[in-house]
């Protein structure tokens, strides 16, 4: 059982600073130069190509985790594990139909796979560092609330007045309190390692992902968006790694 002690109270004061401050702000309009990425190289009439292309990573992590579900540590973390899968599988679908023609409506693609993978992975820590049946309860209501907050976001963008608060919570909120819970909180079944790992690619993606323009001219090759795709499907695979047992050494591994 869970326990109410100091981690668990500067945890949750925390979370309910975040919410609140993000209440006390005005609401989060989509810029609508977000679409506007510094590759837009055609490849046998694909457009976008290498923003489109870079998410072939995420299939292959996919397919990964899936052919690799027998090494879960617990089988307390499958179903945690099975949608977090799932949810990086759909990226690769939704980023690239995106990014193959980028507006409002196919971001909704995008960020619908993201944010059941997000809610996977926050549940899963909840599980590991306080208890398995909060965080299993917690998992089908937090992607109900992730997929509402993208539902807000895109009704309040019809309506002519974007609103992508709900959504910022959803995607950065569990980004901060995770670490917080390793620090702070002894783990059961995930290594921590791996998840420190992937935390710390995925910062990487992001500052790719803002300096894409400027990554583009300098290197000339790959934008700074293609290589978030690239870090950020890196960073999955390291996750997943945290729900495997380890291996021994001289045993072969995928």
């Amino acid at each position: 059982m869970a326990t109410i002690d100091r981690s668990s109270i500067a945890i949750l004061a925390v979370a309910a600073a975040a919410i609140a401050a993000m209440f006390w702000i005005d609401p989060i309009p989509q810029d609508p130069a977000y679409h506007a990425f510094a590759d837009a190289r055609k490849m046998a009439n694909v457009a976008n190509a290498w923003n489109v292309l870079s998410n072939l990573p995420f299939l292959a992590v996919g397919v990964y985790g899936f052919a690799t579900l027998r090494r879960l540590a617990s089988p307390q973390m499958r179903t945690h594990y099975v949608v977090l899968t799932a949810g990086v599988t759909l990226v690769a679908l939704g980023s690239a139909w995106y990014h193959f023609e980028p507006s409002t409506r196919t971001l909704v693609w995008d960020r619908l796979p993201m944010t059941v993978a997000f809610m996977a992975l926050f549940t899963a820590v909840i599980a590991d560092r306080f208890s398995w049946v909060i965080g299993r309860a917690l998992l089908s209501p937090s992607i109900v609330a992730g997929v509402a907050s993208i539902a807000w976001w895109i009704r309040t963008e019809m309506m002519g007045a974007g609103d992508l608060r709900f959504y910022v919570i959803v995607q950065f909120l569990p980004m901060l309190l995770i670490p917080l819970m390793l620090l702070l909180r002894p783990g059961q079944w995930l290594r921590a390692q791996w998840l420190w790992a992937g935390l710390g690619v995925y910062l990487a993606a992001k500052i790719a992902e803002y300096f894409d323009a400027a990554i583009y001219s300098g290197l000339g090759v790959v934008s700074g968006h293609s290589l978030k795709h690239l870090l950020a499907a890196v960073g999955c695979a390291w996750v997943l790694r945290a729900f495997h047992t380890p291996q021994r050494r001289g045993v072969a591994s995928l």
